[in-house]
């Protein structure tokens, strides 16, 4: 596992003796779960030493408002890295006005990034060894030490239900998702994201999409569950230190789950190599598929309710 690109722009490891600033580049992402963790791997280096100031993150443009919203409570300065330069085998202009770049353009497409959990990933890039920090200080504490989710008037209590991701591979088909609401109202009220079955209403609420971050934390911080199969809610979910059930169709929950003590997560049993991308519509119809083998309405309960009590 040896495909990391992080390189020293002097020739040496970790910062200049000159104390000449860090830039990482694509730092952290364009999505709201990959800002999560790399941005708590930043704070774990910051807090050991392992960068000699705050570094400078680089990000390619059009990120989501939300994103843009994690990042600037990071406190991390931001400057743009332009679409030109957007992948590792561009150049990076400013280069030698750095001690030290991290290069984690495309990161996604990294092999390792396939082989590891998302902390260690980031922070080996950063020059840490995820196996040196405790289990709780790889969790997503630093998001509530930076941001107050917003209150939730008369919302306390529900079961929120994720229904969707970015990735249409990990969505959940729209028969799982009703059968699902269904059968979470045996253990209390019930509110998701997706759109409610005819049969459903007035039993089910229907949620409009949030504006904020803060907001979306308030919606989260206030839910006595969340189940989801978005990993960005999973991650929201850890630092808000409530309760996940989080379904994985495409990846090995060990990867994103490992430190989370409040997360149960179920792995589908899908026959899609490890891939964070659709190669095409037959991709994703595999992965739908995993949602519903025989038999599964009939277990669905049986998983609920061990979720709930575990």
């Amino acid at each position: 596992m040896g495909n990391l690109r992080a390189t020293a722009v002097d020739g040496v490891a970790g910062v200049s003796p000159d104390g000449r600033r860090v830039a990482i580049l694509n730092g952290f992402g364009r999505q709201i779960g990959d800002g999560v963790i790399g941005l708590q791997a930043l704070e774990v280096a910051l807090s050991r030493g392992l960068l000699a100031c705050s570094p400078v993150l680089f990000r390619l443009p059009g990120l989501s408002p939300m994103v843009e919203a994690l990042h600037r409570a990071s406190g991390i300065e931001i400057r743009e890295l332009p679409w030109s330069a957007g992948t590792p085998a561009v150049p990076f202009a400013p280069a030698d006005a750095f001690g030290r770049c991290i290069d984690i353009r495309d990161f996604a497409f990294d092999p390792d990034f396939l082989l590891l959990p998302m902390f260690d990933y980031f922070l080996r890039a950063l020059g840490g060894d995820a196996a040196e920090v405790p289990a709780a200080e790889r969790r997503n504490a630093w998001l509530l030490r930076r941001l107050r989710p917003a209150p939730m008037p008369g919302l306390r209590g529900h079961i929120l239900v994720c229904p969707r991701a970015a990735n249409p591979m990990r969505s959940m088909p729209d028969d799982f998702h009703a059968a699902l609401l269904e059968a979470l109202l045996a253990f209390g009220p019930v509110m998701t994201q997706g759109e409610v079955p005819p049969r459903l209403h007035g039993r089910v609420t229907s949620l409009e999409q949030v504006a904020t971050l803060e907001d979306l934390c308030g919606l989260v911080a206030a839910a006595s569950w969340v189940v989801t199969t978005d990993t960005g809610m999973v991650h929201l979910a850890d630092a808000m230190e409530r309760p996940c059930l989080a379904f994985f169709p495409t990846h090995e929950p060990e990867l994103r789950v490992r430190d989370y003590p409040l997360c149960r997560a179920v792995r589908l049993d899908c026959p899609l190599p490890r891939q964070e991308f659709a190669r095409g519509e037959e991709d994703i119809a595999i992965a739908q598929a995993a949602w519903m083998p025989p038999g599964w309405q009939a277990a669905l309960p049986g998983l609920l309710e061990a979720s709930a009590l575990g």
